[in-house]
């Protein structure tokens, strides 16, 4: 016997129709590449939003079809976002940072359409154009008055491209499964994989970030501003739930420095934030630099990799501000873990309060964790057992798109997805990754976690980041060699830093040799680019071995 209950499909389409009827006065706040801030309403954003329908509808745009996006954070993003999912369409977002030969393979595996493009990236396209076969046509994301002169086909700016539309669409009443948006992978290592998210899986995810217990906990009374780019998985849903919960927004455009996001913070009385680790040391260090303080700034969730004990310090205690772990991937759109302390744990003295959050979070509702042995033998939920991690759930992939080989080795016999994670899960549910699965060091038959052996080395106050990789060693097979780049001018040498592990880490953990480098390697997400320092440093010869 079945509910007798009204079948209403789950659409982003309601999401943006729920802001302009009764947040319609709630601002979006954007930080253009033009140089002025940009100021409008929820309502405001939705007459434009359907011109935007109509204008892609006359060129020919219809659904499934995928119109591509490569930009910053900004208001003309976010009215890409509900026009061309919204029409039935799919917003496929590319991440400008990716090699260029990632671009194009994107590009033409997703039968892109249109490309959308911020200014930064004209030049960027320019160069990929001949290569980008199923492209008919290049909207600018600007106006006349700062229109580039280029060389791509049939370019138009945006403004243009929607002027002599009506704001009035009629939007269809799509099937919630309906494809709404795609996002490939960063792809380190193959080619990128495509993820394609439906109406209702981007529907119940922004549910999931917007209850009272969760993350983010959007509501009508918050401002948020999104560090992370609305090119990676939506910016981790914010511009979804941030509009189901009418928050105002603000965008920051492409100014992600630590002076450029105080003065947005503080000027427009942000109150969460959220992004990489890598921002985060680039603001602690504006605001130690300047002796700033934050006005409004209440919670910053920290997710892409974990965030070291030494920074949470930072934020809470030298601060104000409550720091929240997440943890996700794409594939799960993307969060899947809660940093947000449960009561019991509230009144605990900071220090055991602040071990508590360098944990990735905890389960949430929605998506099931297990962890589980070489053979696929769940194992217990006691914080002590590791093993790989797999996920569950109503907005978790089960495929990727035009992809069989790696559909197939994605998942288990279960129909769960491999996360590519090695962790532990407490009986409260807190996952606490110990590394990913290829980024383990095993050194003499006992496994070294790179991520905790990384964590141990920017708890040192002159350290400003670090990566720990295994380099082969005749005797241990393999041993850890660290990368150390120190904070600001800070002069280091290698017995310094061996002398403040020793009590940080195992004694058989600490690294056989230290190298001292300017910068890191990244991906194109934020995060330390592990693959190419073990390629770089493949042959290094440890004074060791």
């Amino acid at each position: 016997m079945k509910g007798l209950m009204m079948d209403t499909p789950l659409l982003i389409t309601s999401l943006i129709r729920f802001a302009a009827e009764y947040h319609g006065d709630t601002e979006i706040v954007s930080r253009t590449l033009e140089g002025p801030l940009h100021r409008y309403t929820y309502s405001d954003a939705y007459q434009r939003i359907q011109k935007l329908a109509n204008a892609l509808h006359k060129f020919g745009v219809r659904p499934g079809d995928r119109v591509a996006t490569l930009a910053w954070n900004g208001y003309r993003h976010f009215e890409l976002y509900y026009a061309i999912s919204s029409m039935g369409a799919v917003c496929h977002t590319i991440n400008p940072r990716l090699f260029h030969e990632q671009i194009d393979y994107i590009v033409n595996h997703a039968d892109d359409r249109v490309i959308f493009i911020d200014l930064p990236f004209v030049e960027l396209v320019e160069e990929l154009q001949k290569k980008l076969t199923t492209v008919e046509a290049y909207v600018v994301m600007t106006d006349a008055a700062h229109m580039p002169e280029t060389t791509l086909k049939e370019a138009v700016d945006y403004e243009s491209f929607i002027a002599d539309e009506t704001d009035s669409y009629d939007w269809p009443m799509l099937d919630e499964n309906a494809a709404a948006s795609l996002c490939y992978t960063s792809g380190t290592t193959g080619n990128p994989k495509g993820v394609l998210f439906s109406h209702r899986s981007t529907v119940l995810h922004s549910f999931s970030i917007c209850h009272a217990d969760a993350t983010l906990a959007l509501s009508s009374s918050t401002t948020v501003l999104p560090v992370v780019p609305m090119f990676h998985v939506h910016a981790w849903g914010i511009p979804y739930g941030a509009v189901m919960s009418g928050s105002k927004l603000v965008f920051a455009g492409a100014k992600l420095d630590g002076k450029s996001l105080y003065e947005l913070f503080e000027s427009e009385r942000v109150t969460i934030t959220a992004g990489v680790p890598t921002v985060w040391l680039g603001l602690i260090e504006y605001m130690k630099s300047s002796g700033k303080k934050f006005s409004h700034l209440d919670s910053i969730v920290i997710g892409g990799s974990a965030a070291p004990l030494s920074m949470i310090k930072d934020l809470e205690e030298g601060f104000g501000v409550s720091v929240m772990q997440a943890w996700g991937m794409t594939e799960i759109s993307p969060i899947g873990t809660n940093g947000r302390l449960k009561g019991k744990y509230q009144n605990l003295p900071a220090d055991e309060r602040h071990v508590i959050k360098t944990a990735q979070g905890r389960a949430k509702f929605g998506v099931d964790l297990k962890i589980v042995d070489d053979e696929g033998r769940y194992l217990p939920h006691d914080g002590t057992t590791s093993g790989e991690l797999l996920v569950h759930g109503p907005w978790v992939a089960q495929a990727y798109f035009k992809d069989e080989e790696a559909s197939k080795l994605s998942h288990d016999n279960e129909g769960w997805m491999r996360t590519g994670d090695v962790g532990t899960i407490d009986a409260d549910g807190h996952l606490r990754l110990i590394d990913r699965t290829k980024d383990l060091i095993k050194s003499g038959g006992e496994w070294i976690s790179s991520i905790e052996l990384e964590n141990a080395a920017t708890g040192h106050p002159a350290v400003a980041e670090a990566a720990a990789i295994a380099v082969a060693h005749p005797k241990w097979t393999e041993r850890p060699l660290l990368f150390v780049v120190p904070l600001g001018e800070a002069e280091l040498d290698g017995e310094e830093i061996m002398e403040f592990l020793k009590d940080k880490v195992a004694k058989w953990w600490l690294p056989d040799d230290i190298i001292f480098v300017g910068a890191l390697p990244h991906t194109a997400t934020g995060k330390i680019h592990k693959l190419r320092l073990r390629e770089q440093y493949r042959d290094y010869k440890l004074p060791t071995a």
